[in-house]
């Protein structure tokens, strides 16, 4: 099996049993936990400060929410509010699950992902229906038409409120960002919040306030679904589309260590979203002026389906790059003793994570499963964190000693998670892994040293040799790796 191959059946059961190695001198390494409990990650501390701009940031999202539904209430009155929330809520499990499914390799923290949806449903709507309704007033004043308002000024004012919450992540919490991947799912989260309440205005507004103020309530729920056919089911990727493109933006910048790139590559994604988005509001805008269909037709066929397949093509390619991330960064580990390459292996793909979950739970119950989910999201964020070491992303002393410490964090917590699972399957047999090759025990008792190969077919279960030191940015005074031990203590 390579290491891009979906696993085959029985995988499972032929996955490394990996005891943990000796624990780490500083920090301590936790304490083993029983069948019943998981080690948890160690988190962050609430500051005052962080503390103040945590409730500064909801109260600023809840004023904004308490004053687009007074606003959209005022306008459309109760009837049509509820009418265009029911209707505009029904695409939005949808759209989040495709978000949520590119996230599943390393799951961004949930209050984020909450953060970005309520940012671009609540403060993104407020200020551009704020600045798109005074550039109408302006316009008007002015003897323009007021399609200028979605041509010139929407892509402007929208495209910027949506990334900024996104922004503010990538500012405050980098390292949370694993690279363009992340940059999609935020901003794409922000820009399905914000269309959610863009469509509760067109639907209960043009869709069945128009329609009841004319010919009454069938014609209004008629309105209601001819939008929402074309809208939502035809057109309701527009709006991630459009946020995409400073996604990927905001993407390449987390990741990269030339400052001129993380100011650049966001201003780049940003103007083509506005672009994109501009172009898109002109080709109703032109269609209704000339009354030629073929306008929308070509611009719709020519350019918006050619780029949303395209940014579907790298959302695709990129969660797959991700996933492959462990294979090519963990391997520093394997070398080091941390890690033994099944692990890595079992590591590589979806399949195979689904194997050593499905393995776990016959070995160890309810508690193996969220060990082994813990452990895969640890190793994950550790090959994220050696690979943003090897980018050069940490160039401050301070960054680089806080580096340190979350990789010392992170091997200890995958110690933990291991030692949950592991030992327990009575049909695995023992053996060593040294760094660099295998020590088995083979059934006429003899104990032979293994080279490993080119790629782990099959996970030889192993025990770790003692804990070595990290290899991002070892403090001083860090012990080497010590030989280890002929056999596993206790083990016969």
């Amino acid at each position: 099996m390579g290491p891009d191959q979906p696993a085959a059946d029985g995988y499972a059961d032929r996955m490394a049993d990996t005891p943990p190695g000796s624990p780490l001198p500083s920090p301590p390494a936790p304490s083993a936990p029983s069948v019943g409990e998981a080690p948890r990650m160690p988190g962050r501390r609430l500051g005052w400060r962080r503390f103040l701009a945590l409730a500064g940031v909801v109260l600023l999202i809840a004023a904004c929410a308490v004053f687009m539904v007074f606003t959209l209430g005022q306008s459309l009155g109760l009837q049509a509010l509820l009418i265009g929330v029911a209707a505009a809520i029904l695409p939005v499990p949808v759209l989040v699950a495709c978000f949520l499914w590119l996230d599943r390799y390393e799951p961004e923290p949930l209050k984020y992902l909450i953060f970005c949806f309520a940012w671009g449903a609540f403060v993104s709507t407020a200020a551009s229906l704020t600045v798109n309704d005074f550039a109408a007033g302006r316009f008007a004043d002015w003897g323009l038409p007021s399609a200028l308002t979605g041509v010139l000024v929407a892509p402007f004012i929208e495209e910027s409120t949506k990334a900024l919450g996104p922004i503010l992540l990538l500012v405050f919490r980098r390292r949370e960002w694993s690279g363009i991947t992340d940059g999609l799912v935020y901003c794409g989260l922000s820009a399905v919040g914000f269309a959610m309440v863009e469509n509760i205005l067109y639907l209960g507004g043009l869709g069945y306030a128009s329609g009841v103020d004319r010919y009454g309530p069938a014609t209004g729920i008629q309105q209601v679904i001819a939008i929402f056919i074309l809208r939502i089911l035809l057109f309701g990727f527009a709006h991630p589309l459009f946020t995409s493109m400073t996604g990927v933006g905001l993407g390449i910048a987390a990741r990269t260590a030339d400052r001129r790139v993380r100011v650049l590559a966001p201003l780049a994604g940003l103007l083509l979203a506005m672009m994109l988005h501009g172009t898109w509001n002109l080709l109703p805008t032109l269609t209704q002026a000339t009354g030629e269909v073929v306008i929308m037709l070509y611009g719709f066929l020519g350019l918006m389906v050619p780029v949303f397949f395209g940014t579907v093509g790298l959302a695709v390619w990129l969660r797959a790059w991700e996933g492959r991330l462990t294979e090519r960064v963990l391997p520093d580990y394997v070398r080091a003793g941390w890690l033994s390459p099944p692990e890595v292996a079992a590591l590589s793909s979806l399949g195979r994570r689904h194997a050593a979950r499905s393995w776990a739970r016959r070995v160890a119950g309810d508690a193996g499963v969220r060990a082994m989910r813990g452990y895969q999201a640890a190793a994950t964020r550790l090959a994220l964190l050696r690979d943003g070491t090897l980018r050069g992303l940490d160039r401050k002393a301070a960054d680089q000693e806080r580096t340190a410490r979350e990789e010392r964090e992170l091997l200890d917590a995958i110690s933990a998670y291991r030692s949950v699972f592991v030992g327990r399957d009575p049909q695995a047999p023992a053996g060593i892994w040294d760094g660099s090759r295998y020590h088995l025990r083979f059934p006429d008792g003899a104990q032979r040293p293994v080279d490993a190969p080119d790629e782990p077919v099959v996970p030889i279960p192993v025990v770790l040799a003692p804990a070595p030191p990290p290899v991002g940015y070892p403090p001083p005074g860090w012990p080497g790796l010590r030989p280890p031990a002929p056999w596993p203590p206790g083990h016969p």
